[in-house]
């Protein structure tokens, strides 16, 4: 039944959303320096609202980590007389959707205490909810676009009528991240300039792998590890307007990389999140880089920052061979919410209270969806980050914010994106041949979303 009733919203969902996939954007740019947003409050919390008679007293947060569910519980002050529930599933698998799903389709007959009143979303799948009808269009509650938010944000969270359904509460510029001292005994430097000149393009990045691997070093610590900075390149989507998969060239570059590196030495046989790449954070670790986000080393690098077996200090980060995004979370409004007092307070403290989105910059290593408040750190000679070595890393955020495009997308990426790296894992070790690695996928495509044709 739960599955049943995942793929009748799916099929809900995704009615009318290609019209909206195939229109691509322009890179986008924040806000100018010295835009301004609302005034902060006086504390680091937001201010407490108070909820209307009528309104629920339970509100119930769908996730699946706990990421913002830290921001949110040391920042933000829930009114009186509610109580915050939290439903977390893991995202692998497509488990958070299936769960999400069910809770949405059960949304108008839920008891009060029992409807979600916020759900959060990532860039792989957010199309699938912004452009359907279990979604609220946030205006009528009281949210507007500021103009501190970072456009690709707003274009994510809005439907093919441009109705913003959510907003998020950070942008996602991601970097190369990369050991200082390995870097120094590799090509020589630590600088940043410097090492994005010898990492700019694939060529470059491919001549320093083999020079690592001659000293004892690894490249990367996953042959997923550069997954994503191929895949936000791709000029196409992976299924097209009749519904057919298609490869773009860059995921056929991302594969040759891939079984090049492993068999070469470069990279480890590891998935994205697998612990054997994460043990190569520590200060014992033999690999020079990592790529991700501001939220990557914030809150995957914890082996790196370890008191004892970390490295605190020994990282800094550039744009490395091609500019990217990956992922960011935003906060959606679910149609049928009970609470639309707190949920637009929620909102509008983690994007434009200043207080609370300078909290998330200086303690939390994020790079908030507030240009303002980035610009501010960014043109600030004395702030710095400590994990970094001292290097103002929202200022080289600052300008990497500029590239990001979100185009090509449809709702089936999260489970695609996943899917492929694991499947070419065996043709990468030299288990199975290319065309049965190929096979395998169209496989998996075919049980999970028998609609889309493969070749």
């Amino acid at each position: 039944m739960k599955k049943a009733l995942s793929i009748m919203l799916a099929l809900i969902m995704v009615i009318g959303l290609f019209a909206a996939c195939g229109k691509t954007t322009d890179t986008t740019t924040p806000a100018s320096p010295g835009t301004t947003s609302q005034a902060p409050t006086t504390s680091s919390e937001a201010p407490a609202p108070q909820p209307a008679a009528e309104e629920g007293k339970v509100f119930n947060i769908y996730a699946w980590n706990e990421e913002f569910k830290g921001f949110f519980e040391k920042y933000y002050k829930v009114p009186e007389g509610i109580t915050v529930n939290w439903i977390i599933n893991p995202s692998d698998g497509g488990v958070y959707q299936d769960k999400l799903d069910a809770a949405l389709l059960a949304q108008e007959s839920a008891a009060p205490d029992e409807k979600v009143d916020m759900f959060l979303a990532e860039a792989d799948y957010i199309l699938k909810y912004v452009n359907s009808d279990f979604t609220l269009d946030v205006s009528t509650i009281g949210v507007k676009e500021a103009p501190t938010m970072y456009k690709y944000t707003v274009q994510a969270a809005s439907d093919a009528n441009g109705a913003m359904k959510g907003v998020s509460f950070q942008c996602c510029p991601a970097a190369l991240i990369y050991r200082r001292s390995i870097a120094k005994d590799v090509i020589g430097t630590d600088d940043p300039v410097k090492v994005q000149e010898a990492l700019s393009d694939w060529s470059k990045f491919d001549a320093v792998a083999a020079q690592a691997k001659a000293k004892g070093y690894y490249m990367t610590a996953s042959y997923v590890e550069t997954y994503r900075t191929f895949s936000n390149n791709c000029s196409m989507p992976w299924v097209d307007s009749n519904n057919k998969l298609q490869f773009d060239p860059m995921i056929l570059a991302w594969i040759k990389q891939a079984k090049e590196y492993l068999e070469k030495g470069y990279t480890l046989p590891a998935g994205i999140w697998d612990d054997e790449k994460n043990q190569q954070m520590f200060k014992t670790g033999k690999t020079m880089c990592f790529f991700g986000p501001a939220w990557y080393y914030n809150f995957c690098m914890g082996n790196a920052m370890d008191p004892e077996k970390g490295c605190y200090g020994d990282w800094a980060i550039c744009q490395g061979p091609q500019a990217y995004f990956w992922g960011g979370t935003w906060l959606l409004a679910p149609k049928g919410t009970d609470n639309p007092t707190m949920l637009k307070d929620v909102m509008d403290a983690f994007t434009i209270n200043e207080e609370i989105c300078s909290n998330l910059v200086k303690n939390e290593m994020q790079f908030s969806n507030n240009s303002a408040v980035n610009e501010k750190f960014a043109n600030d000679p004395n702030y710095g980050n400590a994990f970094l070595g001292g290097q103002n890393d929202t200022a080289v955020f600052v300008e990497l914010a500029k590239n990001i495009r979100f185009e090509h997308k449809t709702p089936y990426d999260q489970l695609l994106n996943e899917n492929i790296t694991g499947v070419f894992l065996d043709y990468f070790k030299g288990n199975i041949t290319e065309e049965q690695a190929y096979q395998n996928f169209y496989k998996f495509v075919n049980e999970k979303y028998p609609a889309i044709i493969t070749p």
